[in-house]
């Protein structure tokens, strides 16, 4: 096997073991990749505004406010608009949410954080440089993406979107 193949399959099982991960959660909690990492942003910040979510997830206001509403039409959480600075609005978990959010699997890359971070510096760096350049080689390098391992179509349901 030449060694582009052997590039090509890991791609594709990067590709695959995320895509599984995406269906997995899909099965077991009803939620898509963004819409847990938003449950669990509130979850771990408490009360916090909708720029505050986007911000850390890494999605636009527009789109945090198109999967909170997904997320409030399934009573998974709800809205609460600042009394004293109307221009706010603070996103909370229901108890449904928090009872789905603790069922949920963990998202893709906590796993993979834990071992990349357990490498030593030299491993994390010929990593990072290896895949950049791969990105380079593949013309991705003016693609804007998230640090979330997350892909497929249910995240398109969600207007799920790269800043």
């Amino acid at each position: 096997m030449n060694n582009y193949e052997q590039v090509l399959i890991a791609l594709r099982r990067v590709i695959r073991a995320t895509d599984l991960h995406s269906k997995r959660l899909s099965k077991h909690s009803g939620l898509t990749g963004p819409q847990l990492l938003i449950m669990r942003t509130i979850r771990d910040l408490g009360e916090v505004t909708i720029g505050t979510i986007a911000d850390k997830v890494s999605l636009s206001q527009a789109t945090v406010t198109t999967i909170l509403d997904r997320l409030e039409l399934r009573k998974l959480v709800y809205r609460v608009r600042n009394t004293q600075d109307k221009r706010k609005v603070h996103a909370h978990l229901t108890e449904d949410g928090v009872d789905i959010l603790a069922r949920a699997p963990e998202p893709l890359q906590e796993e993979f954080v834990k071992k990349f971070q357990s490498l030593h510096e030299w491993e994390q760096t010929m990593i990072i440089a290896s895949l950049q350049r791969v990105a380079n080689m593949m013309d991705a390098d003016d693609i804007d993406a998230s640090p979330v391992l997350d892909l497929g179509p249910m995240l398109r349901e969600d207007g799920w979107k790269s800043r």
